[in-house]
């Protein structure tokens, strides 16, 4: 980070942080090497998602004799008790096939994984980052949100001095909104690679929050009784924000609701985990309006105040951020808009299996 010395009348030397504008006056100024990255909008329309089978590859890590020993020569330091891990000193675009199905299974495990130091697998580009999401899944491709041209497989969040092609909405007292990306579709995302091409000197962070934890901190009964609802996840509210001509302006599929269990199973570590998001979801089905309002906002409550479940994530140049939307929410932190300065991510996001609730609960409507 560049620094300005003044001199005050002690002679003693300070250092200062550079001033935002000048930050921003520089990024304006220097040919920006992610440029073929910049988020692109097709008019492209694409038809509705089909179901697929799903086979996690964190499963086929539970019969490894180590299944951490890709992380053998690393050094790893847990963020949280419950949640994460800051790992340095291993190189993700390295890993085998089989170090890549241990990391599925760590991610499952410890909800999220930030890797520092990550240059090389973000330099390699659209076509790896393609290649190393399909090893986890088929690849979504997001209805209204930018991508780099040719690449719609790869979801961009960006904003700048000048725009913002975000879900972002200005009317309200914060800018944090806990969600499961695109827990709307039949099959979710489960795990999820994310990294910053561009950020601010300083915020811009994100949170994340286990939704394993979340579930534990709740009464037995309770718990018992949220296992016998399931609940409407909505895509329409998203598309009609680019229909009303923010983000891209683009819906390039038709918004999609659907019904998923309100405590989900993961699949491979069999833990359960609270699967409802302020964003996404709408209501619970068989409920009365007064009932699903009450139970979800205390919900919601639940999730926003619970800090001792929580875990955040500083963005560093290079740093690789993984976690399971199965099992964890997460939001962005827009406390940067005022500094002008660029904030450009890009998100590979495989889609998963359908979420797994009790054995009688039925979902189909």
């Amino acid at each position: 980070m560049a620094t300005t010395t003044t001199t005050l009348e002690t002679n003693a030397p300070v250092t200062l942080k550079l001033r935002s504008s000048e930050q921003t006056d520089k990024q304006e100024e220097e040919p920006y090497r992610y440029a073929h990255l910049l988020p692109h909008f097709s008019h492209d329309h694409y038809p509705p998602l089909t179901p697929f089978a799903h086979i996690d590859p964190g499963r086929r890590a539970l019969g490894h004799p180590n299944p951490r020993s890709f992380l053998d020569n690393a050094t790893v330091v847990e963020l949280t008790p419950s949640l994460g891990n800051e790992v340095h000193g291993l190189n993700l675009a390295e890993l085998s096939d089989e170090g890549r199905d241990q990391l599925a299974l760590e991610v499952a495990r410890r909800g999220l994984v930030v890797f520092r130091d990550q240059h090389d697998f973000i330099d390699r580009g659209p076509e790896f980052y393609k290649a190393w999401g399909r090893h986890f899944g088929r690849l979504h491709v997001h209805p209204t949100s930018g991508h780099p041209e040719g690449y719609p497989e790869i979801h961009l969040v960006y904003r700048d001095a000048k725009s913002s092609f975000n879900f972002e909405v200005d009317q309200s007292i914060t800018t944090t909104v806990w969600h499961s990306d695109v827990s709307y579709e039949l099959q979710p995302p489960g795990l999820t690679t994310f990294f910053l091409l561009s950020q601010p000197v300083t915020g811009g962070d994100t949170l994340f929050t286990s939704q394993v934890s979340i579930l534990k901190k709740l009464s037995p009964q309770f718990v018992a009784f949220l296992r016998t609802l399931k609940a409407v996840h909505s895509g329409v509210e998203q598309a009609d924000f680019s229909r009303a001509g923010n983000r891209g302006g683009i819906v390039r599929r038709e918004p999609v609701e659907n019904i998923h269990p309100v405590v989900r199973r993961h699949p491979v570590t069999g833990e359960e985990a609270l699967y409802v998001n302020r964003q996404f979801t709408r209501r619970i089905v068989g409920l009365k309006r007064e009932e699903s309002e009450n139970i979800l906002r205390f919900l919601y409550d639940h999730i926003d105040k619970s800090g001792d479940n929580q875990a955040r994530v500083k963005w560093q140049p290079g740093t690789i951020v993984l976690w399971d939307n199965r099992v964890t929410a997460h939001s962005a932190i827009i406390d940067y808009k005022e500094s002008g300065e660029r904030r450009h991510g890009a998100r590979i996001t495989p889609q998963a299996e359908r979420p797994i609730g009790p054995a009688d609960l039925d979902l189909s409507s």
